[in-house]
């Protein structure tokens, strides 16, 4: 059976109400978390971005049982790769394991976004040597989590004299976001999981086909509420950046130029793509479009300031269905 999850929006939502989330979720049923990593939100609108890893230690504080993925960090520009592993491991040090004996938490990352990389004014470089990147900074985080010293001088990145003393009990899953086949290939063939936010068969079928491993995890996002019509007007002011066409949503740097960008996206375009309201079965199916699909993991986001009200709805209404 396919993990359910819930998606924690840090664009949305202050630290101390994203740990609440965290918690509720694990109490109504929710078998794992997403949590996403911005320096800003994608649209003014949103009007968060708290520092996911302090976020994290909120969560490994009021949580005991589901696991959780950051989705996604980026480990290439703003923040160097030696510092997310330390990060990383003090973070699954504090998640430990759950009662199946599996680490709680994974590392989810990705070539990120000009949003958020570019602010300390560092070039913002192509698609293809960002891949390269990633790649490095992956095999530099699994160095590095072997607890030894480690000297590097890549073509990106150069360490002397690293070690992480902190230590997990395990080794965290590296999972990697991709979008596109380079990138699919560079996920299967340095992740330990693959992570989209499209329910694509065949995204996941290429990653298989590739060598890929591990775990697949696809992000849906959602908007509960009791007034339809209403909940259509909250993904369209929250969440009409979500509609910004590929690479161009890699490249814009501020959340004014992704409003600009979405400003030809109407509400019922939002209303064509997103279910909203509050029908169990128009949710569940698609959760289940993902399952489908073949995800081992499926994540769902509220779009809009109901976490509680969406979080309650799943528990009674759509959870059970899905696990019928």
């Amino acid at each position: 059976m396919a993990t359910i999850g819930y998606f924690l929006s840090s664009e949305e939502h202050p630290g101390s109400e994203l740990v609440r989330a965290a918690a509720l979720a694990e109490r109504s049923g929710f078998d794992a978390l997403w949590i996403s990593d911005h320096y800003h939100p994608w649209l003014d609108d949103q009007g968060h971005s708290p520092f996911v890893w302090s976020v994290l230690g909120g969560i490994a504080a009021v949580t005991e049982r589901v696991k959780v993925t950051t989705a996604v960090t980026c480990p290439i520009v703003r923040i160097h790769p030696a510092v997310i592993a330390q990060a990383a491991a003090t973070t699954a040090e504090l998640m430990g394991r759950s009662a199946d004996g599996a680490g709680r938490f994974a590392l989810g990352v990705g070539t990120g976004e000009a949003l958020n990389e570019h602010i300390l004014g560092d070039h913002w470089p192509t698609p293809e040597v960002r891949l390269a990147m990633l790649t490095e900074a992956v095999e530099l985080i699994r160095e590095l989590w072997k607890g030894d010293n480690v000297d590097h001088d890549g073509d990106h990145y150069v360490v002397e004299n690293a070690r992480l003393y902190t230590l997990p009990s395990y080794t965290p899953d590296i999972l990697v976001s991709a979008f596109g086949p380079k990138a699919l290939e560079v996920a299967a063939r340095i992740g330990d999981g693959f992570i989209t936010t499209s329910p694509s068969a065949e995204d996941v079928a290429t990653y298989r086909n590739k060598g890929g491993k591990g775990r697949t995890q696809g992000g849906v996002k959602v908007c509960w509420h009791e007034d339809k019509q209403q909940a259509v007007k909250i993904a369209h002011q929250t969440w009409r950046s979500s509609f910004v066409p590929g690479q161009l949503a890699q490249e814009l740097a501020t959340p004014t130029m992704f409003d600009q960008a979405s400003e030809l996206v109407t509400e019922e375009m939002v209303a064509e793509k997103v279910t909203c309201g509050t029908d169990p079965e128009e949710h569940a199916a698609v959760v289940r479009k993902y399952i489908d699909a073949g995800f081992d993991e499926v994540y769902v986001s509220q779009m809009g300031p109901d976490q509680e009200g969406m979080i309650r709805f799943y528990e009674r209404e759509v959870l059970p269905r899905l696990r019928a």
